[in-house]
């Protein structure tokens, strides 16, 4: 089986749809407030200021932890590269535990008592992407579709 054939394998059952879809649309919102400024965000350039002046992150890094946020988001709602989508993602996850959530426990700060938020919401979306990374982006997606085409073989020419 060819690499292109495995990226976009699916074992097209639910189960990864629903954590895909999950995921996708929970980190879509994070993903525009970085890249649009929507709900709240600050948008592309302010975004790409605090993480390479504030938080020292070498501005190709923080372009893909941008990137994977926003257009990973929208390719695990579409099913396109969800593998991809989901590592990204994944990525991001643990990158923000060992760098800023992690000192602040467990929890996420409901009450406003801690000085942060904790890293629970986190091993949710690695959780997730976990599944999507294992068994493919699931029924209704793009990638099933393309790896139906993928599969297909090619009609032999008949030879007179």
């Amino acid at each position: 089986m060819k690499a292109i054939q495995l990226l976009f394998r699916t074992n097209g059952s639910f189960a990864p749809a629903i954590a895909r879809l999950a995921l996708g649309i929970v980190m879509f919102p994070h993903g525009a407030q970085k890249v649009l400024g929507w709900f709240g965000g600050y948008g592309f350039t302010a975004t790409m200021t605090v993480f390479t002046h504030r938080m020292h992150i070498p501005a190709p890094f923080a372009f893909l932890a941008i990137a994977a946020e926003f257009a990973g988001s929208i390719g695990l709602i579409l099913g396109g590269l969800s593998r991809v989508a989901a590592f990204g993602i994944a990525t991001n996850m643990v990158v923000a535990i060992l760098t800023v959530h992690g000192r602040n426990g467990f929890f996420m700060n409901w009450s406003g008592t801690q000085k942060g938020e904790g890293y629970e919401y986190h091993l949710l979306a690695i959780g997730l992407a976990l599944i999507v990374m294992l068994y493919g982006a699931g029924k209704l997606s793009l990638d099933g579709w393309i790896a139906a085409r993928l599969d297909k073989k090619p009609m032999e020419q008949k030879v007179a």
